[in-house]
């Protein structure tokens, strides 16, 4: 009998000092999450509008040197610690005898970066591309221009709410058999560029006149042309990092 209630009474000290060596901690809180960029409501300035054109109507020297129009006017903000893009659109080319020299359109969503973006005075303009083509808050207001300056909109002396994109509501481009982008973006002369109202007010109260990146087609691609119906040859430009 007293074997028995000397090897209980080891077994329970056994299990007292095993218990008492259990550091598990099970009521630890768990780690803050990082706030998601997709939440953030002010940050440093991604967007802007550009103050002047290029000086030659919709002729920039192609996409790459409108992309460079951006970076310039940035660094002139000490903002050229991005990349900055412009929010335009190339058409394709289709050759049915040489397709060797087809060439692939350019998305003006495809090349803008991800967002979120802001304006100069840190204002949300979209959180991402999709919020960027649906119901984003650019407007007369928060379209500025990288000096942290508003933009001339209808009703003001010269009006200046015609923005290039050549893009369609999406941010696409438009068919091959069109040109909607001033020779993707070299003619200052012939041709027609889709351009949007960055204060989204036009003649009417259709969307077509609300839309800031597809309201209508220029009448021509020279300056003299892009300023008749209410353009000065600007931009947008996002930063993609």
């Amino acid at each position: 009998m007293k074997k028995i209630i000397l090897a209980s009474t080891i077994l329970v000290m056994v299990s007292a000092c095993d218990k008492s060596q259990d550091t598990t901690v099970t009521d630890a809180a768990p780690a803050p999450a990082a706030e998601s960029t997709a939440h953030q409501t002010t940050g440093p300035m991604s967007f802007f509008i550009t103050s002047i054109g290029a000086g030659d109507g919709a002729n920039f020297g192609g996409i790459a040197g409108a992309d460079e129009h951006c970076q310039n006017l940035a660094d002139d903000v000490d903002a050229g610690n991005k990349t900055w893009r412009a929010y335009l659109s190339t058409t394709g080319r289709i050759y049915r005898k040489n397709p060797q020299n087809n060439a692939a359109a350019v998305h003006a969503r495809d090349r803008i970066g991800k967002g979120p973006w802001f304006n100069a005075k840190g204002e949300l303009i979209a959180r991402d591309v999709e919020h960027l083509h649906n119901n984003n808050n650019i407007n007369k207001q928060t379209g500025l221009n990288e000096k942290g300056e508003m933009v001339n909109g209808r009703g003001d002396k010269p009006n200046q709410h015609d923005i290039l994109t050549g893009s369609r509501p999406d941010g696409t481009a438009f068919s091959p058999h069109v040109n909607f982008t001033c020779k993707n973006w070299w003619s200052n002369d012939e041709g027609a560029a889709a351009v949007g109202h960055h204060d989204k007010t036009g003649p009417t109260e259709d969307n077509w006149a609300k839309s800031w990146n597809f309201s209508h087609f220029s009448r021509g691609c020279s300056q003299k042309a892009l300023e008749s119906s209410g353009g000065a040859g600007l931009i947008y430009c996002f930063a993609v990092d």
